[in-house]
């Protein structure tokens, strides 16, 4: 089994397409240009034009919009196995910014690779094409959250999905998962305070759901997690391949 078989790209787009030998190759042909980014530092711009993509391997990334005010809202969160970029990479101009939340590492991807790839495996353009969808599905379900779901429900439901998301490339699980996040990540992404986010992690703690500590999430009593939050892991898709 070769580094690509077990790379977390490959991991994703196995959850719709069982990869063949010719679609790994392509993969690992996209992996060439590697390289590696520390936090604070924006890997895409808001504004930019004619700049790469990126398949991140290795850390987190947020992706986030800016306010004339100086106010931050974060978009998402991208883990291993995510584009970075994509979208801009199409329409020529990225609408958000991309800052690595610790230090990454992430293969550079032109215009020209991608066209290269999808016009010689097509299917691995189908694959590439429903993960782009999945993205998009994550933040309709953030836009849901932000605009309907109660703190603490909204909180749980996050830790949930991250969870879930991580699980799929291999490094998460039922019971917890390393997370580089601080509470401030948190509160941008929720639309919280910072001071309401520790106040909604403590009563989920004092719940025996769920802690969250030293970076590191762990699952106390996950299907009770999940009763709490009513998350429903649909439209994360991952029930396995689609296409054979």
């Amino acid at each position: 089994m070769t580094a690509i078989d077990l790379s977390p790209l490959t991991r994703k787009l196995s959850a719709f397409v069982a990869l063949s030998a010719e679609e790994l190759a392509v993969l690992d042909r996209l992996h060439q240009r590697r390289r590696r980014f520390v936090p604070g530092r924006d890997l895409v711009q808001q504004g930019q034009s004619k700049q790469a993509a990126y398949i991140l391997a290795s850390g987190w990334v947020c992706s986030y919009k800016i306010q004339r005010d100086g106010t931050r809202q974060i978009v998402d969160f991208q883990i291993p196995g995510d584009f970075l970029g994509l979208r801009g990479l199409l329409l020529r101009t990225s609408d958000h910014s991309f800052e690595p939340v610790n230090e990454i590492q992430a293969a550079e991807v032109l215009a020209s690779d991608l066209l290269e790839a999808f016009t010689s495996t097509p299917r691995l353009a189908t694959a590439v094409l429903w993960a782009a969808s999945r993205d998009e599905a994550l933040v309709v379900e953030h836009l849901v959250g932000v605009g309907r779901r109660d703190a603490d429900a909204r909180m749980a439901h996050f830790l949930l999905e991250m969870g879930a998301r991580l699980a799929l490339v291999g490094i998460g699980s039922k019971e917890g998962y390393d997370c580089p996040l601080t509470q401030y990540h948190l509160a941008d992404a929720l639309g919280l305070s910072a001071i309401h986010v520790n106040r909604v992690l403590r009563l989920l703690r004092e719940r025996g759901l769920v802690t969250f500590r030293n970076g590191r999430v762990t699952f106390h009593d996950h299907q009770g997690l999940v009763d709490f939050a009513e998350f429903d892991p649909a439209y994360l898709d991952q029930s396995g391949p689609l296409l054979k």
